[in-house]
């Protein structure tokens, strides 16, 4: 039996920041997991974690939720974190998952104690408020309620099982 491979693809702005080939892992009809290795060239160090070649994201992203969820491994298996790209409900067809990223990110330490909520001034530097106030109000409350999903008992892993 093989694995089915999809290609992710990441878009900002109108642009495609990344695209990579990825491994089905679930498909539950709403959410669709697939696992990758860091896609991008080298090592980003974001100061709070650093992703590096060698490191496993599983990512989770929906088709109804303005967010994805990607928990980031080292290669050997240890959980580094999560890092949560709030996004438009992804579009899955093809073979392809596409999602817009819409600036705003979280992050989530793999003993839950830092929750950062990140790139706010990105999004607010945007326009997406004035362009497309619907999707602005959406991103802010994907945002809003992973971090408090992350503050509460069972932290981010309550909405991956």
């Amino acid at each position: 039996m093989t694995t089915a491979t999809l290609t992710v693809t990441l878009t900002k702005a109108g642009r495609t920041k990344i695209r990579y080939p990825a491994a089905l892992v679930a498909d539950t009809g709403d959410r669709i997991s697939v696992r990758a290795p860091w896609a991008a060239d080298g090592v980003r160090d974001f100061g709070f974690v650093r992703f590096e070649p060698g490191d496993v994201f599983t990512e989770h992203f929906w088709r109804t939720r303005w967010y994805a969820v990607k928990e980031v491994r080292t290669g050997g298996g240890v959980l580094k974190g999560w890092y949560c790209d709030i996004t438009r409900p992804a579009v899955v067809a093809d073979g392809a998952i596409l999602v817009e990223d819409l600036d705003l990110d979280l992050w989530v330490s793999a003993d839950g104690a830092s929750v950062l909520r990140l790139d706010e001034d990105e999004f607010a530097a945007s326009g997406l408020a004035e362009s497309d106030p619907r999707a602005a109000a959406e991103a802010v409350r994907a945002l809003d309620a992973l971090a408090a999903r992350a503050h509460a008992p069972g932290g981010l892993t309550t909405l991956l099982t």
